[in-house]
């Protein structure tokens, strides 16, 4: 095998492979170099050269195009790939595995057949790039080695911004590595450099072999083989070790003369990347954290060192760190954004005037051009994107790297939700979080998913698209967790969308997160108290008030207090309702304290309603 590798991918390509000892690895390249056929291959050790090499093949072979700040690029999708592909990303199982009608999978014979039929000289005539890649920080329990196979240099680029170099810890590692492998294809390209055969995309995940398939896709969401993907493959590797795979940020708040570390799990588009943004505070990670019991203790890393962003929204006063870097000089890689005339980049709410013509993901564009129905086409797509690496950004947190992760001092879930949930709320205890918080989260449909938006959807912990075990046996890995740990983080509740009853206008700006996180770090220390409602602890007006004023300088007035924090117990009647019956339908492995919980949940309730009526102010918990 290693001599018929050496001719197929030339002395210079095989020099470096030949310092990593580990014949799994020889034999996974070799099998797939030889069905996928390609003309040369290139093999990436992260060298300086090397790194640079396949930035300009970005631009040489057309799949970026560069913008005028240094360092910034372009790269478009094709429509109908701006999203992740749901109906076509499968968990490949043998036959006798169930995971349950919530997890979209397929017979792992017949999908490794089918993909094997699609991936067959499928890169004739291309260049093959493999590079290797580090899931956690390196050197460190956390680390996952990683080695990618794409014949697109626009998805071999990105990678190289979000994930730490993985050469050397495949060198270091050598034959004991336990690695995940990624196959990746574009397939054929049209003459915008975009994938033609969409009809034949696939997202196949092979948790026996470890390996994720991807053809006839760029989009990043479907591509970047190790973001939600290997999120898959973690999260199975975990449930066996006892260990968590989350769809979390990390990142520090800043407290009095401290610094106390939070993850959060958010759907996209609810805003995720704003939280981990706020300025003040610095960013571990933005998207997937690994959780471990280091001595009795939640300790967090971030998964990549990049972020892959939804740019749509971001301004200047609302988002300065995000802004400042997406406009000073540095490797970003734009996608599906507006390029206007002066080769700058241009995003539905971005600051300053529509330009009046540009180019974007569908071909040449004036802000009167409408779609094949009629619609007016905006100016960059709803899920347009930006790849970048963390350290452009000012509020970059030292703890990055750190080998041993970051204790964590509270976890939060936030979802869309317009009607039931308040602003923020601390559960009562570790359990009652991960039901009542966690498995219960739900969130209305973005664009960052294809089909039909505005629809409220069931996501446990936001992983529900991400899971390959049953939901049930998800959650109780979540329960497990946490009776394990000596000193279990706090759990809590964001709602970034709640509307005003009458008006039907949100009761929350932008920027009031800001005072939500401070005043959850001050509960992480214990340092304020909280009033009792029947769903968990929320924040009293008088510690609200001097956090608005020292942190927006707003004068935080009692009326928006009631509003936002008032219970409304039909619509948690309801939710708890419409959650019972997943979990009691649906999921087929619910553990059995998941419905107890959500039941004391619905007593508690019943009875404040009978106390005080539909919608309670919490002025009356306190009365009481």
């Amino acid at each position: 095998m290693e001599n018929k590798l050496r001719a197929r991918i030339g002395e210079e390509s095989y020099q470096k492979l030949s310092k990593i000892n580990n014949p799994a690895l020889f034999d996974f390249i070799g099998k797939y170099i030889e069905l996928c056929n390609p003309a040369t291959v290139f093999v990436s050790n992260d060298s300086p050269e090397d790194v640079a090499y396949i930035r300009e093949t970005t631009l040489k072979a057309g799949e970026e195009k560069a913008l005028a700040i240094s360092g910034h690029t372009a790269h478009f999708d094709a429509a109908g790939d701006q999203g992740r592909d749901k109906e076509h990303t499968n968990i490949l199982v043998p036959k006798e595995v169930v995971l349950g009608e919530a997890i979209s999978t397929r017979d792992r014979d017949h999908g490794l057949q089918e993909i094997h039929e699609i991936l067959k000289d499928m890169m004739k005539g291309k260049e093959l790039f493999i590079s290797f890649f580090c899931l956690g920080p390196t050197n460190s329990e956390f680390s996952i080695p990683c080695v990618q196979l794409t014949d697109s240099s626009y998805v071999a680029h990105s990678e190289r911004l979000l994930y730490r170099d993985g050469y050397e810890e495949f060198v270091r590692q050598g034959a004991s590595a336990h690695f995940y492998k990624f196959v990746h294809s574009q397939g054929e390209v049209d003459a915008r450099k975009v994938s033609k055969h969409l009809d034949k995309r696939r997202i196949y995940i092979d948790l026996d072999g470890e390996i994720v398939f991807s053809t006839n896709t760029q989009y990043g969401g479907n591509t970047i083989g190790l973001k939600k993907l290997a999120m898959r493959l973690a999260i199975n590797q975990a449930s066996k070790e006892g260990w968590l795979t989350e769809h979390m940020l990390v990142m520090g708040i800043h407290g009095p003369n401290r610094v106390t570390y939070f993850t959060g799990a958010f759907p996209s588009l609810c805003g995720k990347t704003s939280t981990a943004m706020l300025d003040g505070e610095t960013i571990v990670g933005d998207d997937i954290a690994y959780l471990r019991n280091k001595n009795g203790v939640a300790r967090a890393v971030n998964v990549e060192k990049g972020m892959f962003g939804i740019i749509q929204g971001i301004n200047s006063k609302d988002d300065p760190l995000q802004w400042k870097a997406l406009h000073n000089p540095g490797e970003i890689i734009f996608s599906n954004v507006l390029i206007t005339p002066e080769k700058s980049a241009h995003w539905i709410g971005r600051d300053g005037n529509l330009p009046p013509k540009g180019e974007n993901f569908s071909g040449e564009w004036t802000p009167d051009k409408k779609d094949a129905k009629g619609k007016a086409v905006p100016c960059s797509h709803p899920n347009a994107r930006f790849t970048i690496s963390l350290d452009l950004f000012d509020n970059l947190d030292p703890a990055l790297h750190d080998p041993s992760g970051v204790e964590v001092g509270g976890i939060v879930y936030g979802g869309r939700d317009s009607d039931t949930c308040v602003p923020v709320e601390e559960s009562f205890d570790w359990t009652h979080g991960i039901i009542t918080k966690g498995a219960a989260l739900e969130s209305e449909t973005t664009a960052a998913t294809l089909g039909q938006e505005g629809v409220r959807e069931f996501n446990p912990m936001s992983n529900l698209d991400f899971l390959s075990l049953p939901v049930g046996a998800y959650i109780q890995k979540n329960l497990d967790f946490g009776k394990g740990l000596k000193k279990a983080p706090k759990i809590f509740s964001v709602n970034y969308f709640l509307r005003d009853r009458e008006t039907g206008k949100f009761l929350n700006e932008k920027n009031d997160k800001k005072v939500w996180y401070k005043w959850m770090e001050l509960r992480a220390h214990h340092d304020v108290d909280a009033i009792k409602t029947p769903t968990g602890l929320i924040p009293k007006y008088e510690d609200l008030k001097p956090l608005f004023k020292q942190i927006l300088n707003m004068d935080y007035t009692v009326a928006a207090y009631k509003k936002q924090f008032m219970t409304r117990v039909p619509e948690n009647l309801a939710k708890i309702d419409r959650i019972k019956k997943i979990y009691e339908t649906i999921v087929t492995d619910t553990p059995k304290i998941l419905l107890e919980v959500l039941e004391e949940q619905r007593q508690r309730l019943l009875k404040a309603k009978e106390t005080c009526g539909d919608y309670i102010d919490p002025e009356a918990y306190e009365q009481n």
